[in-house]
């Protein structure tokens, strides 16, 4: 037998208000989150108490319904990498959102379970059905009223959630509660939210400067961040003429070579922005052409193209 089912999470403001939420069916879905987290955690915070809900059939197949790249990729791809750097990413730095990546790699052992993308907001009666109860949740904290957690699973064992808390979550006293005095700045770290400067309200940001801090970010971003930004049909036609997959680029992210972006022009109009730029390295210069399309209220980087200046 196989156990379908769709996982979300929302944040509002992410961070902000946040809520989680699977769905399975009518009778058959549970919903939690936390006065202030961000969308990622909630994506995988619902993931996570999946799993823990469903512990009590690990002979059934697990097919969970997600609209998150970001989880997908951390669950199927990154975490064994990861592990085997001490939980750090390719450029040392720490991986976010650890505790509950952590708590999700345990689950894994022994389960049997596939993860499938569907678009977000796209009519998808389970991921429509899970997203309406995270949302809910993230607005029950915003209002200061009692969130709806749902029924659970039939026979599920009571999962632990409320002592799992995003890093954003822990108090001064959590942080101080070891021998070493930690470092705040380093330790509480909020989870960056790469569209959270790419909402349609002009007053709340200029799009084409969001878009270009996009660009920037890109140069040094890691594979989960960028991940994020790249489109899933994303390609690349490099200095040489080589068109170069999303993959690809992917595996790359993290070790690029340093360079500085020149603005030089950029055209926006409604959902679609092409944006120039001088490339300056050690390899001289040339014109990047960025071309960023938004759907579902999210900008993503469609095609990238660089072109050698000529002396």
């Amino acid at each position: 037998m196989t156990i379908t089912a769709a996982a979300d999470g929302s944040a509002l403001g992410n961070p902000g208000p946040a809520g989680w939420a699977w769905y399975v069916d009518d009778s058959c879905w549970r919903a939690g989150g936390w006065p202030h987290g961000t969308n990622n955690q909630g994506e995988l915070m619902a993931v996570l108490d999946l799993f823990r809900s469903t512990a009590h059939l690990p002979e059934e197949h697990l097919r969970i319904l997600c609209d998150s790249q970001y989880v997908i990729n951390c669950v199927t791809k990154w975490m064994p990498g990861w592990k085997r750097k001490g939980w750090r990413k390719a450029d040392g730095k720490p991986v976010l959102n650890l505790e509950l990546l952590r708590e999700i790699d345990q689950e894994l052992i022994g389960r049997s379970y596939e993860f499938e993308w569907v678009k977000g907001h796209a009519g998808h009666d389970l991921n429509e059905a899970a997203d309406l109860r995270a949302r809910a949740v993230a607005t029950a904290f915003q209002n200061g009223t009692e969130p709806q957690p749902g029924p659970g699973f039939a026979g599920q064992n009571d999962p632990v959630t409320s002592e799992l808390r995003p890093m954003a979550l822990l108090s001064e006293a959590d942080l101080f509660s070891t021998d070493e005095e930690p470092d705040l700045l380093s330790t509480v770290v909020e989870e960056p939210d790469l569209f959270s400067v790419l909402e349609s309200d002009p007053v709340q940001a200029d799009p084409i400067q969001a878009l270009q801090e996009c660009d920037r970010a890109l140069l040094h971003a890691d594979p989960s961040e960028a991940a994020i930004l790249l489109a899933e049909d994303f390609e690349e036609i490099g200095s040489t003429g080589r068109f170069i997959s999303r993959d690809a680029v992917l595996a790359d992210s993290g070790s690029l070579p340093v360079v500085t972006l020149e603005p030089l022009s950029a055209n926006l109009d409604q959902d679609l922005a092409v944006l120039h730029y001088r490339v300056a390295g050690s390899a001289g210069t040339a014109v990047q052409t960025s071309l960023w399309r938004r759907s579902t209220g999210q900008w993503r980087l469609q095609l990238r193209q660089t072109t050698p200046e000529l002396d």
